[in-house]
């Protein structure tokens, strides 16, 4: 039975885009040119769960310093899949043009390149508002990772996009889609995941060097104007080849790209280190952030049950939940006087509504360190003296404020690596061959011999393999600024 919103029924909608989902489209991409799409994938994109990802910014708050960077996750998905499907075609695991385009595929070798190529576009299909800016504050929450009963799974972007997999059986939704083409939800689910068996299938999508990473560098950079993110693609993509470790294929890169594979990695780590982790942005993405567990805690926004329940049953209201919602929102609550008893919400809602205002606390304590994954000691006293300076400038600020002045300190979540050092990564896994380990880079040699990128002796990496990047920021409204100028802390 279709479903209906309004006027518009699904079964109308995939009539009319029947004839050109047959065989497939050409789209234009401004970084790769034409990419070919499958009937398959051109009704997932129809759908209302893809095309909602028009309207979802790539990078978050970053427009707002640089203005170029408007661009969305649905472009980037299809980026994605482009990059899966060389990747595949590089190792010889790709199926010809003939195979692949049928509307359902009969081999295996056609099933498994179809397969990968789905899970890469649908990779960020459950994306929150402006992406990863508020996934945060819906993990903080964890409404449903709390609940008695519940699996305790987080309440993030992988497991909301698992859900709209296997959820949505009925007219336009994924999971019918996937259905009616012979593909298994659940094996597109651990695929987006990262937990299906087939290990070469998982480093595509999830690794150091994968079709993700491999599009956002290159995108971001094409749309921020910079050219941090810029590494030599066709190279790298040539040089791709898989190895048989202890009865499983796994992906590896030939010695030849060694210097390729180190400019991407430099890229990466550039990246994080110099725009994302940037005060300049990242001091909207924190208020956006602080603005979202507020609006969570007061139920003026969708909290994540209640988003499990749009998708089960209503997916054009699932499609409003994008960045315009978000924006809206917020206007329409400070409009209304919604903020007035929160002084403090109050300014961040303006500063953000108006990219006017904010400071970042420019101090030894919140500066970029440069330190040893390993030494774990020297870290995490870096990290408690960090938090305490932090806490003591909140504290200031509560005493000697008022009600409007705040403080957001925004310290890292996760590292900023080059590779993980082999001795961190056999602490977190019981495999004893790490060779076997979804996410490390993988060289193959001449002679046959694969090793661990960060036990490559030529290589520049190995030599920084265990270096992180610490990136601490904190951010306060200008009342508070003056605060800590008067108390001589800046």
């Amino acid at each position: 039975m279709p479903v209906f919103y309004g006027h518009l029924s699904f079964q109308r909608i995939n009539m009319e885009v029947a004839e050109q989902t047959k065989k497939g489209l050409k789209v234009y991409d401004p970084l790769y040119g034409f990419i070919d799409l499958t009937p398959l994938e051109m009704e997932i994109i129809h759908s209302p769960f893809f095309q909602r990802l028009r309207w979802i910014k790539q990078l978050g708050f970053s427009f707002y310093v640089f203005h170029g960077a408007e661009h969305s996750r649905y472009g980037h998905s299809i980026g994605v899949l482009n990059n899966a499907h060389h990747i595949l075609r590089s190792v010889g695991r790709g199926v010809e043009d003939h195979e692949l385009f049928q509307k359902i595929q009969v081999t295996k070798e056609a099933k498994y390149h179809q397969a990968i190529r789905i899970s890469a576009l649908l990779h960020d299909i459950g994306t929150f508002l402006f992406s990863h800016t508020t996934e945060m504050a819906y993990i903080k929450i964890g409404e449903t990772t709390n609940k008695k009963g519940g699996k305790g799974l987080k309440d993030d972007h992988e497991n909301l996009g698992s859900f709209i997999i296997k959820n949505t059986d009925y007219e336009g939704g994924l999971t019918r889609i996937l259905k009616d083409h012979g593909i298994d939800p659940q094996e597109i689910s651990d695929l987006v995941k990262g937990t299906h068996s087939s290990i070469l299938a998982n480093q595509i999508l999830h690794s150091e060097i994968d079709c993700d990473r491999m599009d956002y560098l290159l995108r971001d950079a094409h749309y921020t104007g910079l050219k941090y993110g810029t590494y030599d693609r066709e190279y790298l993509l040539h040089h791709f080849t898989t190895k048989k470790v202890a009865g499983h294929d796994i992906l590896a890169i030939k010695e030849n790209a060694l210097h390729c594979v180190e400019d991407f990695l430099n890229a990466r780590f550039a990246w994080y280190s110099q725009v994302i982790r940037s005060p300049r942005g990242s001091k909207y993405d924190s208020i956006a952030d602080t603005l979202c567990y507020h609006m969570l805690e007061k139920g003026h926004i969708y909290r994540y049950s209640e988003l499990l329940d749009i998708i089960s049953n209503d997916p054009m209201r699932f499609y409003g939940f994008n960045d315009s919602y978000f924006m809206n929102t917020i206007h329409k609550l400070l409009v209304d006087g919604k903020f007035d008893g929160y002084p403090h919400i109050k300014d961040m809602a303006k500063i953000l509504l108006l990219r006017h205002g904010a400071k970042n606390i420019d101090i030894s304590e919140f500066s970029q360190s440069l330190l040893e994954q390993d030494n774990t000691g020297f870290n995490d006293k870096l990290y408690k003296k960090t938090e305490n300076k932090a806490q003591d400038i909140v504290n200031i600020v509560k005493m000697k404020g008022g009600a409007a002045d705040w403080v957001i300190p925004d310290l890292p979540k996760k590292k900023i690596i080059f590779v993980k050092s082999p001795r961190e990564l056999a602490k977190e896994t019981n495999k004893t061959n790490l060779l076997l380990e979804r996410d490390p880079v993988k060289i193959c040699f001449d002679d046959g011999q694969v090793q661990l990128l960060a036990d490559v002796e030529n290589s520049i990496i190995s030599k920084l393999s265990n270096t992180m990047s610490y990136t601490p920021n904190c951010f306060c409204s200008d009342g508070a600024y003056q605060i800590l100028q008067d108390e001589g802390i800046i």
